[in-house]
């Protein structure tokens, strides 16, 4: 298991001029690890790896490991819809000292469930390290189904699934296809964190937990230890931000929220754009409402 518990899929703060704001960056990782976090995610969809470099994702990815240097997993975004750069990329995160690889389904040109298995396949074969499986067919338009989650179980090296595909009942499938195998479950959405952890997951990704690391770490804490009144009401209490989250495309709104706390400056990359002034409000408001923002 690559981790159990809290993951977050961090952020990559720029600065207005669109560089690549390191000093930020090592605020919001002293933030996690202060918050108690059990991963650090460089680079997955939260960070707008579409919009970085080669160059600057192996900066973030070597300035995140130097400076958690061991303390905790720090897992790199490697995923293509390329599979030799994909396999690529992971060998380069292994070079700059990440502890295991997480790699979207390919997107835009789509493959078959049999294409996943090679694609998996050969990046498994390309390092040494773990890698996680990440479905979010929102994005990509392709759907990692149980069945050919239950294939993943016979690739050495899969060591884990990223589940954002928003189907319960798929999901459900899905762990059941991989339970008692050496691939763990890890929820991929915030908003359905307990129901994951319910049926056999191991951890959450999280992108809220950018903002209040300590608050879903109590969160992922209570599911693992399967104190399920408490994490239902963590979960209840958590719900209306986990909403505004995806408000406007992530990582827009979360952006806007470590921005509000202090954390980084709301810049992003195009196409993207910083969040709307009334965005905006309802995630200050909401981070208020739950005392994270002091008036």
């Amino acid at each position: 298991m690559l981790f159990k518990g809290l993951g977050t899929a961090l952020i990559t703060p720029f600065d207005e001029d669109g560089s690549v704001d390191f000093a930020s960056l090592e605020k919001l990782v002293d933030n996690q690890l202060k918050g108690g976090v059990d991963a650090i995610i460089a680079c997955g969809t939260t960070g707008e790896p579409p919009t970085l470099t080669d160059a600057e994702k192996s900066q973030v990815i070597r300035f995140v490991t130097k400076q958690v240097d061991g303390r905790i997993p720090v897992i790199a975004g490697t995923g293509s819809n390329n599979t030799a750069i994909a396999a690529q990329n992971s060998r380069r995160a292994e070079d700059l000292g990440a502890d295991g690889v997480l790699v979207v389904t390919p997107y835009y040109n789509k493959c078959t469930q049999g294409g996943l298995v090679e694609h998996y396949r050969t990046v498994a074969a390309a390092t040494s390290l773990p890698v996680i499986a990440y479905n979010v067919p929102g994005r990509t338009g392709v759907n990692l189904l149980p069945k050919t989650a239950a294939k993943l179980t016979e690739i050495k090296g899969i060591a884990g699934i990223k589940e954002a595909s928003g189907n319960i009942t798929q999901i459900i499938e899905t762990a059941k296809a991989i339970e008692g195998s050496d691939i763990t479950l890890y929820s991929g959405d915030d908003a359905a964190a307990l129901p994951i952890f319910a049926v056999g997951g191991k951890g959450l990704i999280s992108v809220a937990s950018n903002a209040v690391p300590a608050a879903i770490k109590e969160l992922t804490d209570a599911c693992l230890a399967e104190d399920m009144a408490t994490a239902r009401g963590l979960q209840f209490r958590y719900q209306r931000l986990f909403e505004l989250m995806f408000c406007e495309v992530n990582p827009i709104p979360v952006k806007a929220a470590c921005a509000l706390l202090g954390l980084c400056k709301p810049c992003m990359r195009l196409p993207l754009t910083p969040a709307t002034p009334e965005s905006t409000v309802l995630i200050r408001d909401e981070l208020e409402a739950l005392g994270f923002i002091k008036e």
